[in-house]
């Protein structure tokens, strides 16, 4: 995903969703905040699915709302749509999309808010910091106990576990013509590619460059993954991705699809 070209798939011999059970512990309730008041259900209308764009890391929709509070660290909370389910632009509100069951593997999002049937998530879909509302009737819920932090300033990356820091690590964050994109996003899938040299595993996220259009084959999207050259970690050198080092790559791995990942400047 670091060599910039143009191409209409990525060189994946296996796509593969590590979703770990002692990682990732089913839930009823708890995730996002709550907001809003009572809302009456939703229409009953039947939707045409089939006239929605989909929400997918190749796919831009500008209808969808924008992430207001980037800075605040989800719960935890990852739901996953049982069927093709439509996005609202609120609860009750108007279908702008839809998300499907399978992006690399089964597709988990974060929770980061909540209004009672209603939760809106993180989309992998440009622009950055897309989200959408969902019934909560359409989702299956469960909880990631992980948290990533990357730090572009420091150029560092911080795992979490139920609140308690594994560890620290240096990275190689994206050049100044090619930036890591900051905001909220999340862990959207992990690929085995036997084909590439400088990581055995990619974990693409929820984000895409800003300045290229497509890298490694895929549609800018950012990722995490590691690098053959251990002298890149701690510089700007990278076409967005973070590239982190073997015993920060070996942990990653573990974490559930849908953990949230923040990228901050400081």
């Amino acid at each position: 995903m670091e060599q910039a070209r143009r191409s209409t798939s990525w060189p994946v011999t296996l796509i593969v969703a590590l979703f770990a059970t002692s990682a990732l512990v089913m839930v009823l309730k708890d995730g996002g905040d709550t907001t809003g008041p009572d809302r009456q259900p939703a229409s009953s209308v039947e939707l045409d699915l089939k006239s929605l764009p989909v929400s997918s890391t190749r796919t831009t929709i500008e209808a969808a709302p924008r992430d207001t509070r980037p800075t605040k660290v989800p719960k935890g909370t990852v739901v996953h749509p049982k069927r093709v389910t439509a996005l609202y632009d609120e609860p009750d509100g108007t279908p702008f999309g839809k998300v499907r069951p399978k992006e690399f593997g089964d597709t988990w999002l974060p929770v980061i808010t909540r209004n009672h049937d209603w939760v809106q998530v993180l989309l992998p879909s440009k622009p950055n910091g897309s989200t959408g509302w969902i019934r909560g009737s359409e989702l299956a819920e469960a909880h990631s106990r992980f948290l990533v932090r990357v730090h572009l300033d420091d150029r560092t990356l911080e795992l979490f576990e139920d609140g308690a820091r594994v560890g620290t690590w240096p990275v190689a964050i994206g050049a100044s013509g090619t930036p890591t994109p900051v905001g909220r996003t999340f862990v959207l899938g992990q690929i085995i590619d036997d084909q590439q040299p400088f990581s055995p595993v990619i974990m693409p996220l929820g984000s895409h460059s800003e300045t290229l259009d497509s890298y490694g084959g895929g549609p800018g999207t950012v990722a995490l993954h590691g690098w053959t050259d251990p002298s890149v970690f701690g510089k700007a050198v990278s076409h967005g991705c973070v590239r982190v080092p073997d015993a920060a790559l070996d942990l990653l791995r573990t974490v559930p699809i849908g953990t949230p990942v923040m990228v901050d400047e400081a």
